[in-house]
C-alpha cells in the first residue's frame, strides 16, 4: 500500500470523531491520548510493516485512542479491526462500555461482534445425547462422571428452548458443578457443522455468523492464537484482512509459549491406546462391522500394540534420568540446552511411523463417520454416526498432540526456534514436556509477517524504561516504531512508595516470613482497604496463618472463593464502612480495578522475580549464558521490573486517587539493581528507611 493511505480525508474523520467525543463527554484533550492517536494513524497509514508498540500509562485513555485511530481507517480500506485482550474484565469493558460510548458520542458508525472459542458455547447435540443416552453404558460416548448432571442439563435445554438463555457459558447465571460444562460443549472435530440436526439452532454458529461483515471483532489472545495455529481465517478473518489491536500485549509472549507447548504422559498414553481400540471397536460393532471400519479398527489394534512396546521402552529410558525433587510428590529432570539424549530421541523417532499411521487411521475413521452423517454410508444404524463424531474426534486430537511431542523430542535440534524440554514424574506417571523459549519466532511466522497491521499496547511494556525485552520476546525487529506515553497523574502529590526498615533477607524464607508477619498488622491498620501481594502460595499460607485473629478477620484471601466473589465482598465491606484487605498472588497484581477507597494501600511482600526452579526460565537463562549474556541482569531484572510496575499500578486508578505502596523486600535498597527498579516505577514520592 502506498504511503498516501492516510489521506487528508481520513485524518479529518479521525480528528472530527475525537473532537465530537471529547465535547460529548465534556473532556479536555489529553496530550498523551492525541500522541497515541497520531502514532497509530501514521503506522497504519504507511507502507509495510504497519506495526507499532505503544506503552500508555494509566489514565491515558488508550482504548478510546486506538479505537478512534484504527476504526475509521480500517473501514475506509475494507479491513476488520480485531481487538484482542488478555483478560475477561477488559474484554467486557470494551464490549459493554467503551465501544458503545464511542458509537454514541464520537459520531462513528461501525458494527461490533464478540468472538469466543467454541468451548464457551453449548453443543445442543451433546446435551441431547446426555439426556438420551444417560442410562446406556454400551455406548462409550462420554467420559465417566461421578456426578449425575441430568437435572442441570434438563434445565439448560428448557431455558435454551424458551429463549431464556443464549447458550453461552458466560451468561449462565448460577454456578455450574465441576465437570458439568465439559460434557455439553465440543470442538471442531466433534462437530458435524451444517450436517448436524441442530445446526440451525446452534449457539456457536449463530455467534460465528455475527462475525461476518463486522467492522470490529472483540476477541482474546487465546482465541487469536488458536485461530493462527489453525492457519488463520478458521474463526476470525484471515490475518491479511485484519488490523490487530493487541491490548494487554505484555501477555502475548507468555500466551504464545503456553499455546504452542506440547506434552505426553507415558502411562496415560498406554491407557489411551486401550481407549482407542475400545472406542473404534465398539463403534464398528454398533454399525454391524462394515468392512471399511473393520479394516481401520484392525490396523489401529496392530499399531497400538507396536506403539505400546516402544512406549514401554521409553518409560524405562526415562526412569534412569537423574530426577530432582521439586514438590512433595513431584520430580523433574530438565534436558540441558533442550538437547534430548540420543537413546530417548531414537525411541521417539522409532514411534513416529506408527503414530503417523495411527493418526491417519483415526482421521479416516472420522471421515467415514462424517460420510455416514451425510447419508453416504450404507451401514446398519448409520443414524448413530453423528453420536460418534465427538469421541473419535477427541481421539484424533490426542493422537496429533502426542505425535507433535514425539516429533519434537526426536527432531528438536532441527526446529527453527529453541525449546525447553523436561520430564516430570510423580507416583502415577511420567510426563514429557516441550515449551518454546523463543515465542517471538512463532509470532513472527504466524502473525507479524501475515497481518495487514497491528498495534501492541499496554500500560506496562517497557522494562527498566526500554522496549528491548518486549520486542525480543514478541519477535518484533528493533526498528519497530515505539512510543511511551506518560500517565497524566501527578504521582509525587498523590502516591508514596514506602520501604520500611527490615533485617531479614527475603531469600531466607523463615526469617522473612516471620518479619512480614510482625509488620503486617500495623501496615494494614493504617487504611481500611489494602491489597497484599505475595509471590508464592507457600509464603502466603505461612503468613496468613500466623497473623493475629483480629487481623485475619479482615482478610479476603485468594483461594477462599472465586476472584470475582472476593472482589464483590471487598467492595461491599468498604461501602458499608468495614475494613477489608485483599490478599493474593500474581493474578491479583493486574486486572484489578479498585479505585478510590477500595484500595488505599498496596503491600508487596517480595520482589516479583521468576521462580528459580521453573524449567522454562531455567532454560532461557541457560541459553542466554551460552550466548555470553548475563541472564540475571538482561532477563530476570527487566522481567521483575515489569511485574513490579504492574503491581504498583493497582494503587492509582484516576486523577483524584491517592495512597501508598509498601515494599517489604529490602533488596530494592540494598542491591545494586534496586535503584534501576525504583527508577522504572511511576514518579512516586519516596519514603525509604535507612539501611546499614
Amino acid at each position: 500500500m502506498s504511503q498516501g493511505l492516510l489521506t487528508e480525508q481520513i485524518k479529518d474523520a479521525i480528528q472530527e470523531a475525537y473532537r465530537t467525543w471529547l465535547a460529548a463527554r465534556e473532556f479536555r484533550p489529553r496530550r498523551g491520548q492525541r500522541e497515541m492517536i497520531a502514532q497509530i494513524a501514521r503506522t497504519l497509514g504507511q507502507g509495510e510493516p504497519r506495526i507499532c508498540v505503544i506503552e500508555a500509562g494509566t489514565g491515558t485513555g488508550k482504548t478510546a485512542a486506538y479505537c478512534l485511530a484504527a476504526i475509521p481507517l480500517a473501514k475506509n480500506i475494507g479491513k476488520t479491526v480485531v481487538l484482542s485482550t488478555a483478560t475477561v474484565a477488559l474484554q467486557e469493558q470494551v464490549v459493554l462500555q467503551d465501544l458503545p460510548d464511542l458509537k454514541e458520542r464520537a459520531g462513528l458508525a461501525f458494527s461490533v461482534s464478540l468472538a469466543k472459542g467454541r468451548g464457551r458455547y453449548l453443543c445442543l447435540k451433546r446435551l441431547d445425547d446426555h439426556l438420551k443416552y444417560q442410562n446406556q453404558q454400551e455406548i462409550p460416548i462420554f467420559d465417566a462422571a461421578d456426578e449425575d448432571f441430568s437435572v442441570v442439563y434438563q434445565e439448560m435445554l428448557n431455558r435454551y428452548s424458551r429463549g431464556g438463555w443464549d447458550g453461552e457459558l458466560d451468561s449462565w447465571v448460577e454456578p455450574l458443578p465441576d465437570g458439568a460444562w465439559a460434557g455439553v460443549t465440543t470442538d471442531h472435530r466433534g462437530c458435524s457443522n451444517n450436517r448436524c440436526s441442530y445446526f440451525k439452532q446452534c449457539a456457536f454458529f449463530r455467534a460465528r455468523n455475527s462475525l461476518e461483515g463486522a467492522d470490529v471483532i472483540v476477541a482474546n489472545h487465546d482465541l487469536v492464537l488458536a485461530d493462527l495455529a489453525l492457519g488463520g481465517g478458521a474463526v476470525l478473518p484471515a490475518p491479511e484482512d485484519c488490523i490487530y489491536v493487541l491490548d494487554e500485549a505484555h501477555h502475548l509472549a507468555d500466551k504464545t509459549q503456553n499455546h504452542f507447548a506440547s506434552s505426553a504422559r507415558i502411562q496415560g498414553t498406554l491407557q489411551w491406546f486401550e481407549s482407542v481400540n475400545n472406542v473404534l471397536g465398539t463403534a464398528t460393532q454398533r454399525f454391524a462391522q462394515p468392512a471399511n471400519l473393520v479394516g481401520l479398527s484392525t490396523n489401529v489394534a496392530t499399531e497400538t500394540a507396536a506403539l505400546g512396546d516402544i512406549f514401554t521402552g521409553l518409560s524405562q529410558a526415562l526412569a534412569i534420568l537423574p530426577m530432582e525433587p521439586r514438590d512433595e510428590d513431584r520430580e523433574i529432570y530438565r534436558f540441558p540446552l533442550g538437547e534430548v539424549p540420543q537413546t530417548i530421541a531414537d525411541l521417539c523417532g522409532a514411534s513416529l511411523p506408527g503414530m503417523e499411521r495411527l493418526c491417519d487411521s483415526i482421521e479416516r475413521f472420522h471421515e467415514l463417520l462424517s460420510d455416514a452423517v451425510a447419508g453416504n454410508q450404507d451401514w446398519e444404524k448409520a443414524f448413530e454416526a453423528e453420536d460418534w463424531l465427538l469421541p473419535v474426534g477427541q481421539l484424533q486430537n490426542r493422537a496429533l498432540a502426542t505425535r507433535a511431542l514425539l516429533q519434537d523430542y526426536a527432531y528438536g535440534v532441527e526446529q527453527t526456534y529453541r525449546c525447553a524440554r523436561w520430564v516430570a514424574r510423580n507416583q502415577y506417571d511420567v510426563e514429557m514436556v516441550s515449551a518454546p523459549i523463543e515465542p517471538g519466532h512463532i509470532l513472527r511466522e504466524v502473525l507479524w509477517q501475515r497481518c495487514y497491521g497491528a498495534v501492541c499496547t499496554s500500560a506496562t511494556l517497557t522494562a527498566l524504561g526500554r522496549f528491548e525485552r518486549f520486542l525480543e520476546r514478541s519477535g518484533l525487529p528493533p526498528e519497530t516504531p515505539t512510543a511511551s506515553i506518560v500517565s497524566p497523574f501527578n504521582y509525587p502529590e498523590i502516591a508514596t512508595f514506602h520501604v520500611p526498615s527490615m533485617r531479614s533477607d527475603p531469600r531466607d524464607f523463615d526469617a522473612h516470613s516471620e518479619e512480614v508477619t510482625r509488620l503486617l498488622p500495623d501496615l494494614l491498620n493504617r487504611e481500611k482497604s489494602a491489597l497484599v501481594l505475595f509471590t508464592s502460595w507457600r509464603q502466603l499460607n505461612a503468613v496468613t496463618k500466623a497473623l493475629p485473629q483480629a487481623v485475619s478477620d479482615g482478610l479476603l484471601v485468594q483461594g477462599d472463593g472465586s476472584k470475582q466473589a472476593l472482589i464483590v465482598e471487598h467492595r461491599r465491606r468498604i461501602d458499608e464502612g468495614e475494613r477489608s484487605h485483599l490478599v493474593g498472588l500474581a493474578s491479583f497484581s493486574e486486572g484489578l480495578d479498585l479505585p478510590g477507597d477500595y484500595c488505599r494501600h498496596v503491600v508487596i511482600v517480595k520482589l516479583p522475580f521468576a521462580v528459580p526452579d521453573d524449567p522454562v526460565d531455567q532454560a532461557i537463562a541457560e541459553w542466554a549464558e551460552a550466548q555470553g549474556r548475563n541472564p540475571f541482569y538482561e532477563i530476570s531484572v527487566p522481567d521483575a521490573a515489569l511485574k513490579l510496575v504492574q503491581a504498583c499500578g493497582r494503587l492509582i486508578r484516576h486523577e483524584r486517587d491517592y495512597g501508598t505502596v509498601t515494599m517489604l523486600d529490602k533488596r530494592i535498597v540494598t542491591q545494586r539493581y534496586g535503584r534501576a527498579l525504583i527508577d522504572s516505577l511511576p514518579p512516586f514520592r519516596l519514603d525509604i528507611a535507612p539501611f546499614s
